[in-house]
């Protein structure tokens, strides 16, 4: 018989947040438990904190919510050949090998600007300021400008102590004319530090994104997203 466990302990079992495990299940991506006829609180089963370790894992390397998704439809369906999950995988690589290029011109980028600044005086001669107000080519190339607070070496955020705690807010978005542009905004926000996941729909017109906010604020978040030549009117926590 499956062990019952409180939300609270369940979470823990799973190193991740309490938020983090409903966040998870208003995405489906995990199965809640029924609440008691009776009252009281529910009871999270071996499976739920399998899930979200699988979950948290495949986050880590890279994959969508969305691609999670279809990656928990294979892994239930026995009919399922491996193929299809080898596929994904392969993609995920692709993506990680472009990522990888934008981070080394990031880097590089950087190492100039570093090397040029003369380390002391008045901070109107700091040719790192001077740079980002001018918005020179080294600093706002298309690679560099789409990858704010940039992590080598992974497409999500670096992970915090378990159990931390996390935050769900939802923004409005203006602006995006495509699902490619959901896209854009949903890697602009998940490659900042704090941000756990981001689902952004082009057709609700919103983005809701779980994050840290001892790491990340909401402005922050709202700066990013902005970044992109995108709008945010207004918030929704």
């Amino acid at each position: 018989m499956a062990i019952g466990r409180t939300i609270g302990r369940a979470a823990e079992q799973a190193g991740v947040g309490i938020e983090t495990i409903r966040f998870y299940d208003q995405r489906g991506l995990i199965g809640q438990p029924v609440r008691p006829r009776g009252g009281g609180y529910r009871f999270y089963d071996d499976d739920v904190i399998e899930r979200t370790r699988f979950v948290r894992q495949a986050q880590e390397l890279g994959f969508s919510l969305r691609e999670i998704a279809d990656l928990l439809s294979l892994r239930a369906d026995r009919a399922a050949d491996c193929r299809a999950v080898r596929a994904q995988a392969a993609t995920k690589r692709e993506e990680a090998g472009r990522k990888i290029v934008q981070l080394r011109h990031i880097r590089g980028a950087l190492g100039e600007l570093i090397a040029s600044c003369p380390g002391g005086g008045a901070l109107r001669a700091c040719t790192i300021i001077d740079a980002l107000t001018r918005g020179s080519n080294k600093v706002t190339s298309p690679s560099a400008a789409a990858i704010p607070r940039s992590r080598a070496g992974s497409s999500d955020q670096p992970r915090t102590a378990k159990g931390s705690d996390v935050k769900t807010t939802t923004f409005k978005i203006e602006g995006m004319h495509c699902d490619g542009c959901a896209q854009t905004i949903q890697a602009l926000v998940t490659m900042a530090s704090g941000v756990h996941a981001a689902d952004v729909s082009f057709k609700d017109g919103r983005a809701r994104i779980l994050y840290e906010p001892q790491i990340v604020t909401e402005d922050q978040l709202v700066r990013m997203i902005e970044k992109g030549g995108f709008r945010v009117p207004a918030r929704y926590t």
